[in-house]
């Protein structure tokens, strides 16, 4: 340390005394300052913020409304009221209405409307019938637009959801009064009378102590019953017979009800009744009766042929009547299913056993060819009758009994055996259920 010292003072020693005064004096005054504590910061001016007035908003520009078109507006049906007169009081007149219901044939159930019932319009400023909404039943909905091209309609329908019920009874009254008992409708019980029209007479062929078996659908919308459906299969036990009736929609979707051997349950008719014959009158409203000698309508076809040829009947049926008749002479009428008949008239003599009540089948001989009655030969005078009224044999369209086809033979016999299936099942519930079963 010693050493240390006197090394700076022989460095002092060396520079002059001028100078060292010098250094001392901004020695001290950097100390002095160095040790002077930080002047406290200036206070800030406080400032005062001015407010300026505020700037009124700008008042909303109000958009005009759009123009409103014309309204639809629902009318409710009155007794008395059509839709002429429904629409009347909007200025519609009566040839926009004849326009819209012949412009389409769906169109025409407007002109059925029922009191209760209701249907919108739509009706613009110039009393002009632009639109109609109507609900035919409770799943229909019809729609009519007029466009630049005319009236369009269209018919859309809800799908109804379907159970599938089991209804049965035995007849100790009237068919009618056996279905109510069993809990079906009518128009249920109707349906199965004609399932089975063209086997089973429901006047004459009914006995007490018959029976019948129905699977059916019940309809629902929206969890509610709405009504019933299509018979799905039918039993039906007639004095000795047992009767069953299948239905089966085809691949080409038309819906056929079949026996258990896929024929169909509607029969068909052979249209010429008397075979290797030539037609010697035809149907004629206005001929002149060969006999009488005066205009007497022929309401029939005439085949001439020779006596005792065979006459066969045009389908399957029954006898209901079997005798002379006037100018006809001996005939016999055949009634085939619900609404057809057909009449054989000039006969030489009926075939063995015929007789009223007797069933035949479509093409078995019934009578012979002759001149009975106001004849001047041997002919066949041959009607064709539905619901009573006289149709053209040689012209009228006869009812198809096509059965079901080769390549869909083993699928309807799934189908028919899975509904046989249910049937069983249901029946052996109610027997199980209820101890007043046949």
């Amino acid at each position: 340390m010693k050493q240390f010292f006197s090394a700076v003072g022989r460095l002092v020693r060396q520079f002059p005394r001028t100078h060292l005064l010098l250094a001392m004096v901004l020695l001290g005054g950097v100390i002095i300052i160095a040790l002077q504590p930080e002047p406290a910061p200036a206070p800030q001016r406080a400032t005062k913020a001015i407010e300026l007035p505020a700037r009124p908003a700008a008042k909303p520009v109000e958009q005009p409304a759009p123009p409103q078109g014309p309204q639809w507006q629902t009318l409710t049906v009155k007794a008395g009221d059509s839709l002429s007169s429904l629409l009347q009081p909007l200025g519609v007149g009566a040839g926009q209405v004849y326009a819209l219901i012949n412009s389409d044939e769906k169109l025409e159930r407007l002109t059925k409307l029922r009191p209760g019932e209701q249907l919108e319009v739509l009706v613009n400023d110039d009393d002009a019938l632009r639109g109609v909404r109507y609900n035919p039943s409770k799943v229909e909905t019809l729609t009519a637009k007029l466009t630049g091209a005319g009236w369009t309609a269209r018919l859309s329908q809800r799908e109804y959801q379907k159970q599938t019920r089991f209804a049965q009874a035995e007849i100790t009254d009237s068919l009618f009064l056996a279905g109510a008992a069993a809990g079906i409708s009518d128009r249920l019980t109707m349906q199965l009378a004609e399932l089975f029209a063209w086997d089973i007479d429901f006047v004459l062929d009914i006995r007490k102590g018959d029976k019948f078996r129905v699977l059916y659908e019940e309809l629902y919308l929206d969890g509610e019953k709405v009504g019933e459906g299509d018979i799905l299969m039918a039993e039906f036990w007639n004095q000795d017979r047992h009767l069953s009736a299948f239905r089966y929609e085809t691949l080409s979707g038309d819906v056929e009800y079949l026996d258990i051997k896929g024929d169909s349950m509607r029969k068909a008719f052979i249209r010429t009744p008397v075979a290797f014959a030539r037609i010697s009158s035809r149907f004629n409203l206005s001929r002149k009766h060969p006999v009488l000698n005066r205009i007497r309508a022929h309401k029939g076809t005439d085949y001439a042929a020779p006596s005792g040829t065979p006459i066969r009947a045009a389908g399957d049926g029954k006898v209901i009547f079997a005798g002379v008749k006037g100018g006809y002479g001996n005939v016999i009428i055949l009634k085939h299913g619900q609404i057809y008949t057909t009449l054989y008239a000039h006969m030489r003599s009926f075939a063995k056993g015929i007789r009223v009540g007797k069933r035949v089948k479509q093409s078995q001989t019934i009578g012979y060819v002759g001149s009975s009655g106001l004849a001047t030969g041997p002919h066949l005078h041959y009607e064709f009758r539905i619901n009573g009224v006289h149709r053209n044999p040689q012209t009228v369209p006869l009812p198809k009994a096509r059965g079901i086809n080769d390549n869909e033979r083993a699928e309807f016999l799934i189908a028919a055996n899975r509904l046989k299936a249910q049937m069983t099942l249901f029946a052996e519930a109610a027997t199980l259920a209820s101890s007043d079963v046949f």
